[in-house]
C-alpha cells in the first residue's frame, strides 16, 4: 500500500536526521540524496525495460538492503555505486560520496548500524510502478529533503537550494507554460542543485525544455546532475564543476557566449572574488581580458559581483530572450559604477520589471532580495518599468519566511496585466526614472501604507466617539452592504467622529440578519456551487494526477470568487491550497495509486532498530494487532472506532475516566500525608524495601 505523502516525507527526514550523528547537514545530505537516487534508478530499471540508467546485476536496491548488518557494508556500497557509475558515465557524480568514511560514519559496528538503518529509510518508497505519479512523489520527496537540508546547513552552505515558491515565481514571470516548445532553451549560470531549471522545465509540459547549467561547487554539480536524472531530465547539459561562470563560462559557440531563450538565476549575493581569473586595469578599473564583451555597459566594483552576473545573463540571452534574476536590493540604488550600468540597461530597455520580495526568504542570507525581470524582445520600444512591492507578502516558517501560493499568484496576475494597485504595484515611466537619476529603489515609486494613529480620546470614550478615518477604512464593506453604515453609526456631537447606534452585543445580529448580508451569503454559496466540487471529487479514478486536479480547482476558485464582493479571491485560493497541502493531497495520492482499496487495507509499519536492537517506529501506529503495528492511511482511526467499535470505545472511555479518578484520589491521598509525620515516615518504606520484601516472601521453601 502507498504511504501518505506528508507522513512519508516527515518520516524520511526524521529517519535521516536521527542517523546523521555529529555530521554537518551540508555533508550528510550527500549520503541521503545519493541513496534516494539509487532507490529511484533501481525501481525504474525493474519496472521499465527502457530506463535511461542501466543497473548491473547485484546493484539493485534490494541488494543494498541485503547488506544490513554486514561488517563491510560501507565498502560494498562503494563498489555497487562504482559499478553503476562506470556503466552509465556517472563517474564524479554518484561516486563522489564515500560510504566507508570512518571519520564521518563511525568505526566498526557504529558504521554498520548507521548505514544499515540509513538504507532502510527508503525501503517502503515505491518509485517505478506508477509512471508520472511516482515522478511527482519523488520530486516532492526530493524537494522536502532539500529544503530541510538547506535549512540545517548554516549561513553559507544552504545556497545550493532556491525555495520552490521562488522558483515557480521566476518561471511564471518568463511566461513558460504547457504550450512552450521543447526546443526552447533555458540556462542558469549559477545553477546550484538545479531547482530553478527543473521548475521552469516542469511547466513546459511532459517534454520540458532544453536545459543548460553551470555551477562552480563540484559536490553541488554532482547533486545537480543527479537531480536532473531524478526528474527525467537526464539529457540536461550541466557543465563540469570547478570553474566560475564569470571567469570561465562553459557554454561557448563560435568563440562567443552561447545564447538562450530563457535564463533564470539565483547567484551568490555580492560575491567578493568575482574577478578571480579576470584582469582589471588598475587605472580604468575595467576588465581587459573578457573575450565576450560582457562589460560594455560598465565594469562592476571589484568586491561586488551582483552586476557581473546580471551582465553575463544579458549577454547570454537571445535577441528575443527573457530572464528573471534574484539579486539583493542594492542593485536597485547603489551608485558609482553600478549606477552607470543600471542607467545603460534601463535606457536600452532590457529591464522589464522589478519585484521587491520579503526579507529572510532565502537560505544562506536574511537580507531582502528582488527579482529583476529582463526582456530583450521589443526592448527598444520599452517606455517604463513595472514595479511591484511584495515585501509584506509571506508567511512564517520556523526561522525563515516563505512565499504563499496566493502571493505568487497575485504577483503573476498583477505583472501580466500591468495592473496598478495602491501601495502594491505601479508602471513607472522611464522619464520618471530618469528624473530620479535612474534609481530604482522601490519606495521612491510605491509609498508604504501608513498605519492609522491611535486616537486616545476615542479609546477612552468609545463607542460614543469612533474616529471617522477608522470607520472609512471599512468603505469596501459599505459598498457591498450599502445600508450597514447608517444602521450601525450616526454622526457624533464632536466633529470627525461617529457614534454607535446600538449596543455592541447586537452588532453581529444586525449584520447577519440584514437582507444585504443574506444576499452576500447566497452569492458566496453560489460561487462554491459553481465549482462543482462534489462532482469532481466523486469521479476520482486511479491514475489521476492530484497536482493537475488541484490546479484546475484553484483556477476555478480565482474565476468564480472574482465576482464575489469583499472576499479576497487570493485569500480563498490560499484556503483551498492549504486544505489540499494539509489534508487532501494525502488522500488523493492514495486514491490515485490504489483507488478506494486504500480505505480497506491497513499498512504494516516497519521499525528501524537502534544500537541496542530496540525497535524504533518513525510513525505512531493506529492499531496494534498481535504486537504488530499498523497504520490506517485513508480512513481516520477515530472514524473506524466510531463506526465499528462504538460500544467498546464507550466502555474504554468509561474505564479510562474511572482510572483517572482513582489516580487523582491517590495523588490527593499522598499529598495530604507527605509531611514529616506522613503515613510511611517512621517505617522508612521505599521501592527498594518493597522489592526486597516481595522477593523474600516469594522465596521457595526448602
Amino acid at each position: 500500500m502507498a504511504i501518505k505523502k506528508s507522513e512519508l516525507y516527515s518520516s524520511l527526514w526524521a529517519g535521516a536526521d536521527s542517523l546523521r550523528g555529529g555530521m554537518d547537514a551540508s555533508e550528510y545530505k550527500n549520503y541521503v540524496l545519493n541513496l534516494l537516487f539509487l532507490k529511484y534508478i533501481s525501481d525504474k530499471a525493474k519496472n521499465n525495460n527502457f530506463s535511461e540508467i542501466e543497473v548491473p546485476q547485484g546493484c539493485f536496491y534490494e541488494d543494498i538492503l541485503a547488506l544490513e548488518g554486514d561488517k563491510e557494508i560501507g565498502d560494498k556500497l562503494n563498489k555497487i555505486i562504482a559499478k553503476i557509475a562506470e556503466r552509465n558515465d556517472l563517474k564524479g557524480v554518484i561516486d563522489s560520496v564515500d560510504f566507508n568514511d570512518n571519520a564521518k560514519l563511525g568505526e566498526g559496528k557504529a558504521m554498520t548500524d548507521t548505514l544499515s538503518n540509513l538504507v532502510k529509510i527508503f525501503a517502503d518508497l515505491s518509485l517505478g510502478a506508477h509512471g508520472a505519479l511516482d515522478d511527482d512523489l519523488l520530486g516532492d520527496a526530493y524537494e522536502y529533503l532539500m529544503r530541510h537540508f538547506a535549512s540545517e546547513s548554516g549561513k553559507s552552505k544552504g545556497q545550493f537550494y532556491t525555495p520552490s515558491e521562488v522558483s515557480l515565481l521566476l518561471s511564471l514571470l518568463l511566461g513558460i507554460d504547457e504550450n512552450t516548445r521543447q526546443d526552447k532553451s533555458i540556462y542558469d549560470p549559477a545553477c546550484g542543485s538545479g531547482s530553478l531549471l527543473l521548475k521552469a522545465s516542469s511547466l513546459a509540459g511532459k517534454k520540458g525544455l532544453t536545459i543548460y547549467g553551470q555551477e562552480k561547487d563540484i559536490s553541488t554539480t554532482a547533486l545537480c546532475k543527479m537531480n536532473m536524472i531524478l526528474h527525467n531530465s537526464a539529457t540536461a547539459d550541466i557543465a563540469k564543476g570547478g570553474s566560475s561562470t564569470l571567469s570561465n563560462p562553459f557554454f561557448i559557440k563560435n568563440g562567443m557566449l552561447q545564447t538562450f531563450d530563457y535564463v533564470v538565476a539565483n547567484p551568490p549575493f555580492s560575491l567578493k572574488n568575482w574577478t578571480d581569473g579576470l584582469t582589471i586595469d588598475p587605472k580604468s578599473k575595467q576588465v581587459i581580458n573578457d573575450h565576450f564583451n560582457r562589460f560594455e555597459d560598465g565594469t562592476p566594483p571589484e568586491k561586488n559581483g551582483d552586476f557581473a552576473f546580471l551582465l553575463h545573463i544579458i549577454k547570454s540571452l537571445k535577441d528575443t530572450g527573457k530572464g528573471a534574476v534574484i539579486l539583493p536590493h542594492g542593485v536597485l540604488f547603489r551608485g558609482n559604477a553600478e549606477g552607470v550600468i543600471r542607467k545603460n540597461l534601463l535606457t536600452k530597455g532590457y529591464i522589464k520589471g522589478v519585484i521587491g520580495l520579503a526579507p529572510n526568504l532565502f537560505y544562506g542570507t536574511s537580507i531582502p532580495a528582488c527579482v529583476i525581470v529582463l526582456d530583450k524582445e521589443n526592448a527598444h520600444a520599452r517606455k517604463g518599468v513595472f514595479v511591484i512591492d511584495a515585501s509584506k507578502d509571506f508567511k512564517k516558517d520556523g526561522n525563515k519566511n516563505r512565499l504563499r501560493e496566493q502571493d505568487v499568484q497575485k504577483m503573476i496576475d498583477t505583472f501580466n496585466a500591468y495592473k496598478e494597485i495602491p501601495y502594491y504595484s505601479k508602471m513607472v515611466s522611464l522619464e520618471e526614472i530618469s528624473l530620479n537619476d535612474y534609481n530604482l529603489n522601490i519606495p521612491r515609486y510605491i509609498a508604504a501604507k501608513q498605519e492609522l494613529e491611535k486616537d486616545l480620546f476615542a479609546l477612552i470614550n468609545s463607542p460614543s466617539y469612533l474616529p471617522k478615518n477608522e470607520i472609512e477604512a471599512y468603505d469596501p464593506y459599505f459598498q457591498v452592504f450599502k445600508e450597514l453604515k447608517n444602521t450601525l453609526f450616526k454622526k457624533s456631537d464632536k466633529e470627525g467622529y461617529y457614534a454607535l447606534k446600538t449596543e455592541c452585543e447586537n452588532i453581529k445580529d444586525l449584520i447577519t440578519q440584514s437582507l444585504e448580508y443574506q444576499t452576500f451569503h447566497a452569492s458566496v454559496l453560489s460561487a462554491f456551487d459553481r465549482l462543482e466540487l462534489f462532482t469532481t471529487f466523486n469521479d476520482l479514478e486511479p491514475g489521476f494526477n492530484p497536482k493537475t486536479l488541484i490546479e484546475s480547482v484553484c483556477s476555478k476558485v480565482l474565476k468564480e470568487f472574482e465576482k464575489v464582493g469583499i472576499l479576497d479571491k487570493y485569500g480563498v485560493y490560499q484556503l483551498f491550497k492549504d486544505y489540499y497541502n494539509e489534508v487532501l493531497q494525502d488522500d488523493w495520492f492514495l486514491i490515485s495509486f490504489n483507488g478506494f482499496i486504500s480505505a480497506k487495507e491497513l499498512r504494516k509499519l516497519t521499525p528501524l532498530k537502534d544500537k541496542n536492537k530496540k525497535a524504533n517506529y518513525l510513525e505512531e501506529p493506529d492499531f496494534v494487532i498481535q504486537k504488530t503495528y499498523y497504520k490506517s492511511d485513508l480512513i481516520p482511526k477515530n472514524l473506524i472506532k466510531q463506526r465499528f467499535f462504538e460500544k467498546e470505545t464507550k466502555e474504554l472511555e468509561a474505564l479510562e475516566n474511572a482510572l483517572n479518578e482513582k489516580e487523582a484520589l491517590l495523588d490527593e491521598f499522598i499529598e495530604e500525608r507527605s509531611n514529616e509525620e506522613g503515613l510511611f515516615d517512621g517505617l522508612k518504606i521505599n521501592e527498594s524495601v518493597l522489592k526486597k520484601r516481595a522477593k523474600k516472601r516469594h522465596r521457595p521453601r526448602r
